[in-house]
């Protein structure tokens, strides 16, 4: 038997992301073996009892509830992991909280900005640990593009630009609201592609490169109603199907961002691209394993972008799999957010994100969506120590 501190793990929600940070949990202990905490999985939770005992026993939880509240109120959990829509997070984490209980939270942190300060509070009241799951962070070769900034070696910043292209909405027959479209709903999401996909950008963006001053901002809704899925009638759509932003970093440079549901052809493209005075890199989703890199030092007869295999094993977190040459997909990316939260456990350092850095990426989006509501620039109020 493991002489290993045990993390007893209560999920609730049993959609896309739960079955992510299922696996997580069940694979972290056969490629991380040197961590001394491990995750047990005690319970899940859904409303559906039927549907929770089917994916309790697909990812090996111990037993199951249909009411969060109880899984809260439960002395053999130590921590929440909340997987639910946007409109849960904030009263979930807050009861968890006041309970002693540690809280991962899926991103975004909340809705809006005064609901994820209200969750901020609660953590820092109670001291408990907590993480946000922003996991593009915990890609090697994002990782590796964050090293490579922070050695000084692309020199000053001038430029970062990012995008996150989607088409599954273009449908107007497409429903709002309801099981599996709850991102179409603003009640329940809070906002659309701002809140669901740049939100990974802003995180990406700041933890790369500081702080994000101020924004001005442009959204559109192109399908302006829809049957709501729930109540059957049509409805006022009112999130926003697209965003472009630019904005003032803190450390002078400039950033563009652009998302939306209505790139025909693009599923999940999220690229981004940082330009300075002596180096560039850039990245892709598509191409998870790779980064580019253009360093301006090079001799003129050979410059030019080179692509980067992030697969060695002295690349972030690659000596955990497989030879040098074979790539990992973007499901260990949450194995390695669960190592990381665990090696946290054992260091007492924070895991970063935290419900505070969280809070900071929810700055922007508020800026972003009162930019574009009002048309004029906005400070986003950010105060940025990632």
């Amino acid at each position: 038997m493991s002489n290993k501190k045990q993390l007893r793990i209560g999920l609730v929600g049993t959609g896309f992301m739960g079955r992510t940070h299922s696996n997580g949990y069940n694979r972290v202990g056969n490629f991380f073996p040197e961590l001394q905490v491990q995750p047990v999985l005690k319970a899940v939770c859904a409303r559906s009892e039927d549907k929770v005992k089917v994916f309790a026993e697909q990812w090996g939880y111990e037993s199951v509830e249909t009411d969060w509240k109880k899984l809260v109120a439960r002395n053999d959990i130590d921590a929440i992991d909340i997987c639910t829509p946007n409109d849960t997070h904030a009263e979930i984490a807050i009861a968890a909280a006041a309970a002693g209980k540690m809280i991962l939270c899926e991103k975004p942190l909340s809705r809006t900005l005064a609901e994820g300060q209200h969750m901020v509070d609660a953590i820092k009241k109670a001291n408990v640990a907590n993480t946000v799951w922003y996991n593009y962070r915990r890609l090697p070769a994002v990782t590796l593009a964050k090293q490579i900034v922070a050695s000084g070696k692309l020199g000053r910043i001038f430029h970062y630009r990012a995008n996150f292209l989607q088409d599954w909405t273009i449908s107007a027959d497409l429903p709002q609201g309801g099981t599996g479209l709850w991102r179409l709903d603003s009640d329940v999401a809070g906002s659309g592609v701002t809140g669901d996909l740049l939100a990974h950008c802003i995180d990406t963006a700041m933890w790369l490169n500081g702080g994000i001053k101020d924004v001005s901002a442009m959204t559109e809704t192109f399908i302006k109603d829809r049957v709501h899925q729930l109540t059957g009638k049509v409805q006022k759509v009112g999130i926003d199907d697209a965003c472009l932003f630019h904005c003032h970093f803190e450390n002078g440079s400039l950033g563009l961002f652009e998302s939306t549901r209505y790139a025909r052809g693009h599923k999940a493209l999220y690229t981004f691209e940082i330009n300075g005075e002596h180096a560039s890199i850039r990245w892709d989703l598509h191409d998870l394993n790779r980064l580019e890199y253009f360093d301006h030092k090079d001799d003129s007869i050979v410059r030019g972008w080179r692509s980067i295999h992030v697969t060695d094993g002295d690349q972030p977190y690659m000596d955990k799999w497989w030879v040098p040459g074979l790539g990992i997909g973007y499901e260990h990316s949450f194995v390695h957010q669960v190592a990381d939260f665990l090696k946290s456990l054992e260091t007492g350092q924070p895991c970063s994100p935290t419900f505070q850095e969280a809070l900071e990426t929810q700055k922007v989006c508020e800026a972003v969506i009162n930019s574009a509501n009002s048309r004029s620039w906005k400070d986003t109020g950010v105060d940025w120590k990632g």
